[in-house]
């Protein structure tokens, strides 16, 4: 691991970091989110330590990244000179894949009940579409899910697995922490997600890669984990109806997105987003290339031209817009002459 401090920040899915504290190696240091943070990240940079803050998210705490960003953002110009934010230390995609490898560990014909501590809402749903594709990639007709002070609780899982025919459930965290059964006659441990040697792992990987990014380009991944959790929660959609000429800004930076990307309004009844066209670009925006249509009749050269429009005759009617080359249609009381 590379030298100066580690720390290690948890939320809600190990207890505000306790349940890390024997897992994670003397060289890691373990807080929880806010003040504690910050009061150890400041400590650290008075002794001249550089200092890189991994925020322990299994991917059910994205809030958690935004937080400890929020969080340097406090700091002085000379204590961010050496302090990086990591990349959270998984994603719901890495925890599906923790979860398939636990549940190879247990017999297919037992029932997976998966357990996290409550959360809110939005990432406890979550937890059900992870469950469902832990069940479709994998061995098991039963999987469950229950949450540790929450609906359903394990009590509550056991019984709809037993209730589904399986004699034996096994309960597999999706968390740091691991509930405490409800009868042990009934249910399981499978044991902890991820071994010591597997975390050390990860987190090895998370630090050596913030450093690389702040040696490479300068970024210290403040910016970046300040957006994490823009896609948690409701999402901010406008309807046919609720057509509004707004646009939408930040009050914080946002990372180098993978194309240029100006600021954009919503259309006045579609919704439809507007981009001006990149300055210096060969071609403008992809966005403006999917939308088929019907070409202008004066189109840039290079598009199929249409048909010259029709002389009108005096004393005849005008003939029906896009009618492309159909007889015009005669009004009431006239005829064609």
């Amino acid at each position: 691991m590379p030298p100066g401090a580690v720390i290690a920040v948890g939320g809600h899915e190990s207890d505000g970091g306790r349940a890390l504290r024997e897992l994670l190696g003397p060289g890691v240091s373990v807080v929880s989110r806010g003040r504690e943070l910050l009061r150890r990240v400041v400590a650290s940079r008075g002794r001249g330590e550089p200092v890189c803050v991994v925020p322990m998210t299994l991917g059910r705490d994205p809030e958690l990244t935004a937080d400890a960003a929020r969080t340097l953002l406090a700091l002085s110009a000379a204590e961010r000179e050496e302090t990086v934010l990591a990349d959270p230390f998984g994603t719901t995609g890495h925890l599906v894949g923790w979860l398939r490898a636990a549940a190879g560990r247990v017999p297919a014909e037992a029932a997976l009940l998966i357990t996290a501590p409550c959360g809110d809402p939005f990432v406890d749903a979550d937890l059900f579409r992870v469950a469902r594709l832990v069940r479709q990639y994998g061995h098991h007709h039963t999987v469950e899910v229950a949450f540790d002070g929450g609906d359903p609780d394990p009590a509550e899982g056991v019984r709809r697995c037993r209730a589904l025919g399986s004699r034996q459930v096994v309960l597999v965290p999706a968390a740091w922490t691991a509930c405490e059964l409800p009868d042990p006659r009934l249910a399981e441990h499978a044991g902890p997600l991820l071994p010591a040697s597997a975390v050390a792992g990860v987190l090895d990987a998370r630090v050596r890669e913030a450093w690389q990014r702040r040696r490479a380009s300068g970024d210290d991944g403040v910016a970046r984990g300040l957006t994490a959790a823009h896609d948690h929660g409701h999402g901010h959609s406008h309807g046919p109806s609720d057509g509004h000429g707004h646009s939408h800004g930040h009050g914080h930076p946002h990372p180098p997105a993978a194309h240029p990307h100006g600021p954009h309004s919503h259309g006045p009844v579609t919704g439809a987003h507007g981009h001006p066209p990149a300055t210096g670009s060969r071609t403008a925006s992809a966005h403006a290339t999917s939308a088929p249509g019907p070409a202008p009749r004066d189109g840039p050269p290079g598009e199929r031209p249409h048909a010259p429009a029709p002389v009108r005759v005096p004393g005849h009617p005008a003939p029906a817009p896009h009618g492309h080359g159909a007889t015009p249609v005669p009004s009431s009381g006239r005829s064609l002459r």
